[in-house]
């Protein structure tokens, strides 16, 4: 998680949240653009279009990073395919809320907690669902952390930033067909099919405590009341039945017993595993893209 900016000049931007994840499967790294968070005089050459990146990790020698693979727009994927080359900066010219976590990132400022909480606090960016108070708290420190190998050496404390928690109004359960409809989708993770079938399996992905989710397959309920645990709920898909382009949803029935409702799919596509860390609230719901590589479907190529 993170931001992009795309610039001219420090004062001609536009800047986006950013979401991606490591494929293991072929050792890139996975990002796309989330969400227009901010535009400042933007100039014709900057483009308007919210964009992906697939780039291999690559340090040729000392003080070089780069980043060197392809971009392409987020929601035409094969059509606007152009390469990338980006390069580690010595300083940014755009300081930001994540400044503290680049700062601090080996030192403890990796936790989850701190990277949720620092996500919230992005102009644009909102956890509040319409109808909803937030009530601000403070959450408790973290564990102090070392500098160092030995627990003699410098302690240092790390304090998230402030987070929020959220507060209903008294209304009648909503159906989860209301729940998909009215909810905000969130792309987790972009996935390329091939084969004859997907294999999804689902389960919780921390404490077992009562999740239940029901799943959307391009805007159609497949399957309800799954209830998560540390055994693999498994569905199954057929290529045949998928377009080009699928958005698979994963609705929150509930949050548990402790919020939000999180869990672990594992998608089986030709042969290749592919994990998902997906989490849902009352306010958002996972979105996993499945796109169709040229030769996925079997009633092509027979």
């Amino acid at each position: 998680m993170g931001t992009s900016y795309y610039f001219e000049s420090p004062d001609s931007y536009r800047r986006y949240s950013i979401r991606g994840y490591f494929d293991d499967q072929s050792q890139n790294v996975v990002w796309w653009d989330e969400q227009l968070l901010e535009e400042k005089a933007a100039a014709h050459g900057v483009s308007r279009e919210a964009r992906m990146m697939v780039a291999e990790f690559n340090c040729p020698g000392e003080g070089v990073m780069k980043l060197e693979g392809y971009t392409s727009e987020r929601d035409h994927i094969k059509s606007s395919r152009v390469p990338l080359d980006l390069q580690k900066d010595g300083y940014s010219r755009f300081p930001d809320e994540w400044d503290f976590v680049l700062a601090n990132y080996t030192r403890g400022a990796n936790d989850p907690l701190i990277i949720d909480s620092v996500a919230l606090l992005a102009p644009g960016i909102s956890a509040i669902p319409p109808g909803y108070e937030e009530a601000p708290i403070i959450p408790p420190s973290l564990k102090p952390v070392y500098k160092g190998s030995s627990h003699e050496s410098e302690k240092i404390s790390i304090h998230p930033p402030p987070s929020k928690v959220i507060k209903g109004p008294d209304i009648a359960p909503l159906t989860v067909e209301q729940k998909f409809i009215s909810r905000a989708k969130i792309l987790q993770t972009i996935i390329p099919v091939s084969g004859d079938s997907i294999e999804l399996r689902f389960y919780d992905n921390a404490e077992i405590d009562g999740d239940s989710i029901a799943v959307f397959l391009n805007g159609h309920l497949i399957e309800q009341h799954i209830l998560l645990s540390d055994q693999p709920h498994i569905m199954r898909i057929s290529v045949t039945r998928l377009a080009d382009d699928n958005e698979l949803v994963m609705v929150a029935e509930n949050l548990g017993s402790i919020p939000p409702n999180t869990s672990l799919m594992v998608a089986i596509v030709g042969g290749n595993h592919y994990e998902a860390r997906l989490q849902s609230t009352e306010g958002s719901s996972a979105l996993v893209r499945f796109i169709k590589e040229p030769s996925a479907d079997p009633r092509k190529t027979r």
